[in-house]
């Protein structure tokens, strides 16, 4: 087995610069890495993790908690995050928090007790007093879909109000007045504000939001469905829903029904997941730019916990877009 003296030997330099490009050590030339990681591909060289741990005080693991393991959603942020902290080199460990404060709490406990060097976290259910009393612990961390103002520096949002209310304004201007709403959980903060954005573009337009069109759904494809069984009691011609699973759900239901999509009925999804092309009719929805946000969460961990700059500015902040498809039309 080959050592790190053997390293240092064919790379033709000292031993420090060796545990340096094995710790990542950014005051290390290029010349002197590329030396240093060839000398180790050539000789089959394998780090002794533990002692790169202890040496640099970094394990070189990121924690992150999302909400569910299962759907497209957060399996497409979590590639994403995966994906730019590989690059650094630095490995992920994910686990769930499936929208509960015990659940939550004591994933970001086991997550820590990994002895993660930061975390980045999608959550639901914890409150900001205990985000804040992490912040209070030294725990470094950044926070995607949630803002707290003490701490606005780590939070990755988009601005879901807005994306509501984009999402309503797209069968308003087609004419649309009778408008029914599947909205996602009332405890989740981006439902909370979808639905209120709904609510703005539809007194912008004159309209009365009307609690028999309202129907509270789940985030799931099942959600839709039920929520569309409910609603059909009632008379409209547009369907806005809080994400795209539902949109799906819906559509599926309707068609059950009879209806014909979008002549009868036009249907707005939210999120723009890939499947949203290939439904059928293609569903209009909102860009919910989960991706860029985990990236850049990636990235500020990267910066603030392992000093590694990146050409790319980090961003906040992002702002939802209207994906017009063809589940929606003019109501004549």
């Amino acid at each position: 087995m080959a050592t790190i003296y053997q390293v240092a030997d064919l790379a033709g330099v000292s031993l420090a610069t060796v545990s340096r490009v094995m710790n990542g050590n950014v005051k290390v030339s290029d010349k002197s890495r590329a030396k240093v990681q060839s000398a180790m591909k050539e000789l089959g060289y394998q780090p002794n993790i533990i002692a790169q741990s202890l040496a640099s005080n970094r394990t070189n693991r990121v924690g992150v908690l999302v909400s569910e393991l299962s759907g497209p959603f957060f399996s497409y942020m979590l590639a994403v995050v995966e994906s730019a902290l590989r690059e650094e080199g630095k490995h992920a460990i994910i686990t769930a928090g499936h929208s509960d404060v015990a659940k939550e709490q004591e994933g970001i406990e086991f997550l820590l007790g990994c002895r993660c060097d930061a975390l980045i976290l999608h959550i639901d259910a914890v409150s900001d007093e205990y985000l804040l009393k992490l912040k209070e612990r030294k725990i470094p961390f950044s926070l995607i879909n949630h803002r707290i103002d003490e701490i606005a520096d780590c939070c990755f949002t988009v601005d879901n109000e807005q994306g509501g209310y984009l999402a309503a304004k797209a069968v308003i201007d087609m004419g649309h007045t009778k408008i029914a709403y599947i909205s996602g959980p009332e405890f989740k903060e981006d439902a909370r504000m979808r639905l209120d954005g709904h609510k703005r573009a539809l007194a912008e337009a004159g309209l009365v939001f009307e609690d028999a069109l309202h129907y509270r759904g789940n985030y799931n494809e099942d959600g839709g469905k039920i929520g569309f069984d409910k609603l059909s009691e009632q008379k409209f011609t547009a369907l806005v829903c809080a994400n795209d699973e539902m949109a799906t759900g819906a559509m599926y239901s309707a068609r059950k029904h009879g209806l014909d999509l979008p002549h009868d009925l036009s249907i707005v999804g939210y999120d723009d997941q890939v499947f949203a092309r290939y439904t059928y009719p293609t569903l209009t929805t909102i860009k919910n730019p989960i991706a860029e946000m985990g990236s850049m969460a990636a990235k500020w961990v990267l910066k603030e916990v392992y000093n590694i700059n990146t050409s790319e500015i980090i961003h906040n902040t992002f702002e939802p877009k209207l994906i017009i498809r063809n589940s929606i039309e003019e109501n004549i």
